[in-house]
């Protein structure tokens, strides 16, 4: 490989919109970047086509066939397709390349996916996301894992990333991720329970001051049209990861009754989504509601009156 990162090939497993957003910064920088996702088999294929196309990202036709141009690979997939990339990444893997695993995966699952990559002559670093992507961009922080997260470090920082080392024990950053998500993932849902209910029984407003009153830091009109915007958008993949959080707490010995709760409304906001209860999804107008109360309505409109949801 170049010594210098920037003369990488940087492939891009999952072109979705973390995907999509490193791409743009990468190309911005002139790096040199390659982009697989399983849409492009399916009719969802011309919007990512279209957009490859417009910043000059290669397609690649499969895992294996980016995995063999590529210097770095970055895995921004679903949770539960952590592992599954990783093994198909192996057929075409570059001897000494690095595997940045960019997925909200339990540190198990972590562990799974590096023993692939390194056992099939590539560099696997578990990679920690700790807040949201869309307002960092590739400066979102990042919190490195593994035996190699030293060495990658620098390196992606001078392709821009925020990246700073957690552990060289693999499972480290994923942990710190997973036991946060319990919480931020959690209040999304819990937002979106409570503000729901309390519009269906018409106490909103007393309920909000109360937050606010015990909260004052928090603009909880602002946070709550957030929260019920990231949800709509972006539940499917939410309530993946929240099942890794739960996976996490289990393999501490704990029952994960909260993650478990989180992960099925999470789920469920998404079921709705799909069926077209907020909107035409990929308009501008989707899930960009600035007024929570709106969604809470469509909810509402949904649910009878005796069922619990």
């Amino acid at each position: 490989m170049s010594v210098a990162s920037n003369q990488w090939h940087v492939g891009l497993v999952g072109y979705g919109e973390v995907g999509r957003i490193l791409a743009e910064d990468l190309r911005k920088d002139g790096v040199r970047v390659s982009a697989y996702d399983i849409k492009l088999g399916d009719d969802r294929a011309k919007p990512l086509r279209d957009h490859a196309a417009g910043i000059g990202v290669a397609l690649a036709s499969s895992h294996a066939d980016l995995a063999a141009e590529a210097d770095l690979i970055v895995s921004a997939v679903t949770a539960s397709q952590a592992v599954p990339v990783a093994q198909a990444c192996m057929p075409g893997l570059k001897q000494g390349a690095w595997f940045l695993d960019f997925n909200s995966a339990a540190p198990g699952a972590k562990q799974r996916a590096a023993a692939l990559i390194d056992g099939a002559g590539g560099r696997y670093v578990e990679g920690a996301v700790m807040t949201s992507v869309p307002p960092y961009r590739i400066k979102v922080p990042l919190l490195l894992g593994g035996p190699g997260a030293r060495e990658l470090s620098p390196l992606l920082v001078e392709l821009g990333f925020n990246a700073k080392v957690a552990s060289d024990q693999l499972g480290v950053a994923s942990a710190v991720k997973m036991c946060r998500s319990i919480m931020i993932k959690g209040m999304e849902a819990m937002v979106i329970e409570s503000f729901t209910t309390a519009r269906a029984y018409g106490v909103e407003d007393a309920v909000l001051a109360s937050l606010k009153e015990t909260f004052p830091g928090i603009d909880w009109e602002k946070q709550g049209a957030y929260f019920f915007q990231r949800v709509i958008e972006h539940g499917r993949r939410r309530s993946e990861e929240v099942r890794e959080v739960a996976e996490t707490v289990r393999e501490i010995g704990l029952t994960p009754w909260s993650a478990q709760g989180t992960a099925e409304r999470q789920a469920w906001i998404a079921d709705l989504a799909d069926d077209g209860l907020f909107g035409a999804k990929g308009t501008k107008e989707f899930a960009r509601s600035a007024d929570w109360r709106t969604e809470a309505d469509r909810i509402l409109g949904k649910v009878k009156p005796d069922e619990k949801q």
